[in-house]
């Protein structure tokens, strides 16, 4: 796992926006894994920026969903399709069509989650894919002590989680139960995993996740595993790692040409 620490998040939202345009530039079709909320917003802004300023062509660029809400109409603003079209599609012009995600209104949620792994694998598999981190350690709505094997599924959202999401409805009762999350090991499978994390109230989550076990407890640690992992972290949010030098002096002296 490579840590790179660096001075706030538009820094970091920088970094990664042009490690996914070296990717798009080497793979014009390349297949990629995008995350909501608030922490990848700079990634998105910067990479826009990039499509707008002709320094790179994301016209075959290929966009896929990490988690979605189960029940809530695919038109529905709050969706997580409707949000990725929002801030990530539209935004690098490219159309629907350049879009994929799980059926969250699927009768048969289970089987819906089948498709998606499986279309997902037909695709070519994710070539990069971004991801944020919770308080407790969770990727996607991978909760603490979901399994390291899991594949795409159904989860229940804890009532804390639909308190937290309850701001972008007009009440508690309008927020879904459930959703459709990518498990660990469906996330496994991306060629690149890059972790983005900022602020204060993330440091001890990133310091689980880096140094401390691989642990079902703290799903995203299963990073620990991937072959290609990088962990982005502002500096409020490196501020428990004991290796915070380390990984200062060893990413200071790398090689330009490796990138990401």
């Amino acid at each position: 796992m490579e840590v790179v620490i660096v001075p706030n998040a538009a820094a970091g939202g920088e970094l990664i926006a042009e490690a996914i345009a070296t990717l798009m530039r080497r793979k014009p079709d390349a297949l990629l894994g995008v995350a909501t909320g608030s922490t990848p917003l700079p990634i998105y802004e910067a990479l826009a920026a990039k499509v707008r300023a002709g320094e790179v062509d994301a016209s075959r660029t290929r966009i896929c969903q990490l988690d979605e809400y189960v029940g809530l109409p695919a038109g529905h603003p709050e969706s997580y399709r409707s949000v990725v079209l929002r801030e990530v599609v539209e935004p690098l012009g490219l159309d629907e069509a350049a879009f994929m995600g799980p059926d969250g209104t699927a009768e048969d949620v289970q089987a819906a989650c089948e498709a998606y792994d499986k279309a997902l694998s037909e695709a070519g598999g994710v070539d990069l894919q971004l991801l944020g981190i919770g308080t407790d350690g969770h990727i996607g709505f991978n909760e603490p002590c979901s399994s390291l094997a899991s594949r795409t599924r159904i989860k229940t959202l804890t009532q804390q989680t639909r308190e937290d999401n309850a701001r972008f409805f007009d009440s508690l009762d309008e927020v879904p139960h459930h959703v459709i999350t990518q498990g660990i090991g469906t996330i496994l499978e991306a060629r690149h995993l890059v972790l983005l994390a900022t602020g204060e109230g993330k440091a001890d989550a990133v310091a689980q996740c880096v140094e401390g076990p691989v642990a079902a407890l703290v799903p995203a640690s299963a990073l620990q595993l991937h072959p290609h992992a990088t962990v982005v972290v502002d500096e409020a949010a490196a501020s428990k790692l004991k290796l915070g030098e380390y990984f200062r002096a060893t990413y200071a002296a790398k090689p330009k040409w490796q990138g990401l």
